[in-house]
């Protein structure tokens, strides 16, 4: 049996590449050194369509699938880790919560702007104390007395696209109280940018995705009409988890952008590159490992893409954890060894920033991080297969 994108499929990855190479790769270096978010280029993303692929086309949207969105995050990935992760958690944190769980009002006013680029929203869930035990969250919201409105108190971390010059909106879990079983109630509350005591920290000073936007968030009194509560109250952890599932194989997409780059850079070097008098593509200990690189493309598209067919389908959402865990698990591994190898096939030269391929070493990294981390996803595999691991 053999697994294969369809002709529409293709034909949209090959608009996707040009526009990537036409309106990103010229400036990719550029905007990692200068550490700049390229808030104009992201619009013309926008514009070209690239955040309403998924939406419905009642908000601007395409109304395509989620395997559409993966061919999209993987073809930018492939020139800028950084816009590729701008777009994914554009759509898969920002847009796709508010569709799934907002009321009509919350998606009217949102979603249009969204869509169309002209803005960005984020998702806040990693706190401090917080990280891979979401259930640990300690920022609250609590309504006033007269149950108008929440007021919002805590602070989140690594939230992207949470500070940008066209952030919209960020949704932010938080305790609203406390269950009958003494845990606590997480729900998710929507805070528009601009909201007083809701302060955007100063941008990270990250290791890579140096053109993407990242910042802590603090929350002082934020006060936001009740309205605002995204989903039932109470599901908020839940529904930021089944969010999760979907985030992992576009991170896994993301993932196969850069080995994809890392196979396309070592073999064009191996090629170039003179030692001993012949191309270093001719020993074998360089031709050995970029053949690697071209068995850790074809096995991380695959099971990023088998993930997101089940997606498409409406597989059981069992089905679909384990397959979003395992291909988001083997490809962002993949692409760290992946980046390790292109680098040494450059020798001396992949040490130097003026190489994209030093950007993609230290993009690569936060791959196995962001969106549960390797060990949360060996975690999931594991409980899947029935085992009771803690």
């Amino acid at each position: 049996m053999t697994f294969e994108l369809s002709r529409d499929h293709e034909e949209f990855r090959q608009s996707v590449r040009a526009f990537a190479q036409a309106e990103i790769a010229p400036h990719a270096a550029r905007w990692d050194r200068e550490h700049h978010f390229p808030v104009d280029v992201v619009q013309k993303m926008g514009a070209f369509g690239l955040f309403g692929i998924t939406a419905p086309e009642a908000y601007g949207g395409a109304d395509g699938d989620f395997t559409s969105l993966c061919i999209a995050i993987e073809e930018l990935g492939r020139v800028d880790q950084s816009l590729g992760i701008t777009l994914q958690a554009g759509v898969g944190l920002g847009i796709n919560p508010i569709l799934t769980y907002g009321t009509e009002a919350q998606k009217e006013r949102f979603l249009p702007d969204l869509v169309a680029g002209r803005t960005l929203a984020g998702f806040g869930l990693t706190e401090p104390g917080a990280g891979s035990d979401a259930g640990a969250t300690r920022t609250r919201a609590e309504l006033t007395a007269d149950g108008g409105e929440w007021v919002v108190n805590g602070a989140k971390q690594f939230i992207t696209n949470s500070g940008s010059a066209i952030t919209s909106v960020v949704t932010v879990t938080a305790r609203t109280g406390t269950r009958e079983d003494g845990r606590p109630e997480i729900s998710a509350i929507m805070l528009p940018a601009g909201t007083p005591g809701f302060i955007a920290e100063p941008a990270y000073d990250k290791l890579g995705w140096h053109a993407s936007d990242t910042h802590p968030l603090t929350f002082v009194d934020a006060h936001v009409p009740a309205d605002h509560l995204l989903g039932e109250r109470g599901r908020g952890y839940a529904q930021f988890l089944a969010t999760l599932d979907d985030g992992r194989v576009a991170i896994s997409a993301l993932a196969t952008g850069c080995i994809q780059a890392c196979l396309e850079m070592a073999l064009t070097y191996a090629g170039e590159r003179e030692s001993f008098g012949a191309p270093i593509g001719r020993k074998q200990g360089v031709a050995f490992q970029i053949a690697d690189l071209q068995v850790m493309l074809d096995a991380s598209r695959m099971l990023t893409y088998r993930a997101a067919a089940m997606k498409d389908a409406d597989a059981p959402a069992a089905a679909f954890k384990q397959a979003a865990a395992v291909a988001k698990l083997y490809s962002t591994e993949s692409a760290v060894t992946a980046t390790r190898i292109a680098t040494q096939v450059f020798g001396g030269y992949g040490f130097m920033e003026e190489y994209p391929v030093a950007r993609f070493y230290r993009d690569a990294k936060v791959l196995e991080i962001g969106e549960g981390t390797s060990e949360v996803q060996r975690m999931l595999i594991a409980r899947g297969l029935g085992l009771p691991v803690e």
